[in-house]
């Protein structure tokens, strides 16, 4: 059995989900992308190639190998999507939550239906069905869960909003000794800079006390000082509309120190080494055209 354990976005990783990007499928029409990056790219003739992309996704794994972290691939499906493992699930302290996600990517769940077996029975939690959810707006912090989500009456029409206030309330029930903390996250299908698809596309914690953040992803700007406040604004690094299209805080933790990042995040990689943390650079350009990067691609399993 699995003996799951994540507290927090920083501690030392032992094991990980990576997603695939195997048998990927054709270029969707734009009416069947999920968010407002894919249709650009889809319409711009740039839609990221899959031997591109199965390279990018090797560079993380052997960085994974490099650190001895324990790596879990979903099971492949063939011509479907599944490079954000982070949509499909998330492990809060020892408990692995289903996400319920879009319908039509429901297949994508029951490929790590092998792994999600090697959990304890009482220990795999399935959300109502009326809590929608995904990992990507989830974050453990110590005593707090930070949850990014949207309430506005167009909640239905917007393909981008994808996690509820009944997730939000049934964490707080799952998990009634932390603090779950909710943030409203601004949202279009259409204008890729002015949609936070998940919490993690304008807001990551690192180790060292630091965050990345950006304000616009935010609909409500005193939930943004809350996140000030808490790290303390001289331990942000703040970024810029176009650095959040581009999934600057999209980075992932290894560790306290050290960081995976893309190769391209000049700024943000030389303030993090400044700030004393080791940046193992990859190229994740192409997977970035999805509006996902390396906390989306990746589902921690155990930190200790």
């Amino acid at each position: 059995m699995l003996k799951l354990n994540i507290k927090d976005e920083t501690s030392r990783l032992k094991a990980v989900v990576l997603g695939t990007a195997e048998s990927n499928g054709p270029i969707p029409k734009p009416e069947e992308c999920y968010d407002p990056k894919s249709i650009e790219h889809v319409l711009a003739g740039t839609y990221p190639k899959e031997a591109d992309m199965i390279q990018e996704m090797d560079e993380v794994a052997k960085v994974f190998e490099k650190y001895n972290v324990q790596v879990f691939r979903p099971e492949v499906i063939k011509d479907c999507n599944q490079i954000f493992s982070r949509d499909i699930a998330f492990v809060i302290e020892d408990k692995m939550i289903r996400a319920n996600i879009l319908p039509n990517r429901d297949q994508e769940v029951h490929a790590i239906d092998y792994i999600w077996n090697q959990v304890e029975e009482d220990h795999r939690i399935i959300l109502p069905e009326e809590c929608h959810v995904e990992g990507g707006d989830v974050m453990p912090w110590n005593d707090y869960i930070f949850v990014g989500t949207y309430s506005g009456d167009n909640y239905p029409d917007l393909i981008t909003a994808r996690t509820n206030m009944d997730a939000v309330i049934a964490l707080q029930e799952l998990f009634p000794e932390k603090m779950v903390k909710s943030f409203e996250l601004r949202k279009s299908n259409t204008n890729a800079k002015e949609n936070a698809l998940h919490l993690d596309c304008c807001f990551q914690p690192l180790g060292k006390g630091k965050a990345i953040l950006h304000k616009n992803g935010f609909l409500i700007e005193r939930e943004y000082e809350w996140l000030v406040d808490f790290f303390g604004k001289e331990n942000i690094f703040e970024i810029t509309k176009d650095e959040m299209y581009n999934m600057y805080s999209n980075v992932f933790s290894i560790s306290e120190d050290v960081v995976i990042s893309e190769k391209n995040f000049t700024r943000l990689n030389n303030w993090l080494r400044s700030e004393g943390f080791t940046v193992e650079e990859v190229s994740y350009s192409e997977i970035a055209k999805q509006e996902g990067l390396l906390r989306c691609s990746t589902m921690p399993l155990i930190r200790v």
